[in-house]
């Protein structure tokens, strides 16, 4: 533990160094130009848009996140709207003796590209943590500033009508996300210490393999591995601590800070509070978010509920302008095609749904059935989107906070839109809000850096060496996040989430017979209960 932290000043140091000789156009500045010229790149490829008209240009990644996720709707009947209260059922402990019924010889193999693998819910076997913690870790890596800031920059740009596609956007989302955790159980590695390895990474080799396309596969899985580790870096990690300060120094005075211009610092103490917990894996992380997530969200939902309260008699007229705006956007930037594009994107970047990082945190979960936690994994969309953002959105329109002169609204000031909106009801939700976001920001980091961490093992092995080689570079992207401007750090956010989409989803389609033999599996055992 001491050379660990030894080894983290070590890496902190230039940055320290840095920062005290920073001239007045400041050190954030300078680390933007720097990370934008870096990255700018690949997020105008990612971001490249398709011309349908003069007028209607779409982003081209959004198709395979469209077309996947009504795919799944149908190709599953409807599972996302007829299993939602089996899912509950599932997290409630109702089903969790089937996983004690009958006894499955071998854990499996423990090398990538091996066997398909069954296991049952052995203590430091065969899963290390259970399908609630699975879900809350899962949970704090999406449920976070997304759902504040995100959904403002989609409104201000977008218009009220962004909101109705958001909710599209999650409903739809549930397939996708239960197709690519169930896979994620079914194909995980279990080494022999009982430690979980799963993600797309796995079930990308394996399944692909069984289906004769084992060189797709593998190429499919290291393109995702080296995108999962930079998304990881850039949304799980820089976009999130640059928002918190973005929050705290508003918060406490903004020009007039104490920590104005001084984000490296309030980086530096994220970066030891996240080290602290990562080190610990999977099994410290959801001990974490099981306590954090439940109560970042009542916190934030219960705010929401009092302005909407407090404001009863204007909740009609939002969704008035909800659904007007989603049809008839007149005056809109991009039209309705705009503010479809708006809504989708940002519902993406928020609950994940097909970009198959949620498949990473559930694959630890202890259970034979992995249908069982793409089922518990399907309720993440409809709890990160269709509630959380929705929520933001009411509050933002019924306080008048979506006009005009917001479309050119830039991302830094986002969160703060956000902020302004609550408090014009609740004089004093700012500080409980940015308590709140700097808690959102702290779990989605300690998820992520699991994520990114799974990526890493997969490509570089998973020796102690690499172990901590990644938790300090993460450390160390902390630190960087903190204090680079959040025009570049937004980019290369939605760029890397969006890019770890395409491999997955061409695994999730290709694999989806599979997930169904599951499905039945499973299905089957529980009317049989």
């Amino acid at each position: 533990m001491k050379k660990y932290f030894l080894s983290l000043f070590t890496l902190l140091i230039p940055f320290l160094t840095v920062a005290q000789e920073a001239t007045e156009i400041g050190l954030d500045q300078k680390i933007d130009q720097v990370f934008g010229n870096a990255t700018g790149w690949f997020v105008e490829l990612i971001f490249y848009k398709i011309p349908f008209t003069e007028t209607i240009q779409i982003y081209w990644v959004l198709f395979p996140l469209i077309l996947g996720a009504t795919y799944f709707t149908f190709y599953f009947n409807l599972i996302n709207f007829k299993g939602f209260f089996t899912s509950i059922n599932i997290i409630r402990g109702k089903y969790d003796e089937l996983d004690h019924h009958e006894s499955l010889a071998g854990a499996g193999d423990s090398t990538p590209g091996g066997d398909a693998i069954e296991t049952i819910a052995v203590e430091d076997h065969d899963g290390e943590v259970s399908h609630f913690q699975a879900l809350t870790a899962a949970l704090s890596a999406t449920v976070g500033l997304g759902n504040i800031a995100g959904v403002a920059i989609a409104i201000s740009i977008g218009g009220a009508g962004a909101t109705f596609w958001m909710i599209v956007a999650g409903f739809l989302g549930m397939a996708s996300k239960f197709v690519e955790c169930t896979l994620g159980v079914k194909y995980r590695d279990i080494a022999e210490d009982g430690t979980v390895y799963g993600g797309p990474m796995y079930y990308l080799t394996k399944g692909l393999k069984e289906k004769g396309l084992g060189k797709l596969g593998k190429i499919l899985a290291g393109a995702f591995a080296v995108f999962v580790i930079g998304g990881s870096f850039g949304g799980g990690n820089m976009f999130q601590v640059n928002q918190a300060f973005q929050l705290v120094e508003n918060i406490t005075g903004g020009e007039n800070s104490f920590l104005y211009g001084k984000g490296w610092l309030f980086g530096v103490i994220m970066a030891i509070l996240v080290g602290i917990v990562i080190i610990g894996g999977i099994k410290k992380i959801a001990k974490v978010t099981d306590k954090i997530v439940p109560f970042m969200v009542i916190i934030y939902v219960a705010a929401s509920l009092f302005v909407l309260i407090a404001r009863y008699d204007l909740i009609g007229n939002a969704f008035v302008q909800i659904f007007n705006g989603a049809f008839s956007p007149e005056g809109v930037a991009g039209g309705a095609i705009g503010v479809l594009v708006q809504g989708f994107r940002r519902a993406a970047f928020s609950n994940e749904a097909g970009v198959g990082s949620a498949s990473i945190a559930h694959a630890a979960v202890k259970t034979k059935y992995p249908a069982s936690e793409g089922m518990v994994a399907l309720l993440e969309p409809f709890i990160d989107t269709v509630v959380v953002c929705t929520m933001t959105a009411l509050v933002l329109i019924i306080t008048g906070n979506v006009v005009s002169e917001n479309a050119s609204l830039n991302d830094a000031q986002a969160i703060l839109l956000t902020s302004s909106a609550f408090e014009s009801v609740i004089s004093w939700f700012p500080y409980v809000l940015t308590v709140a976001v700097v808690l959102f920001a702290f779990s989605t980091m300690i998820s992520w850096s699991y994520y990114g961490f799974q990526g890493w093992a997969y490509l570089f092995g998973r020796t102690k060496k690499m172990e901590y080689a990644y938790k300090l570079l993460f450390c160390v992207f902390v630190v960087i996040g903190s204090a680079a401007s959040l025009g570049s750090v937004i980019g290369f956010s939605d760029a890397m989430i969006f890019a770890m989409m395409v491999p997955n989803m061409v695994g999730l389609v290709l694999l989806a017979p599979k997930v169904k033999e599951e499905l039945n599996k499973y299905l089957k055992v529980i009317k049989g209960k």
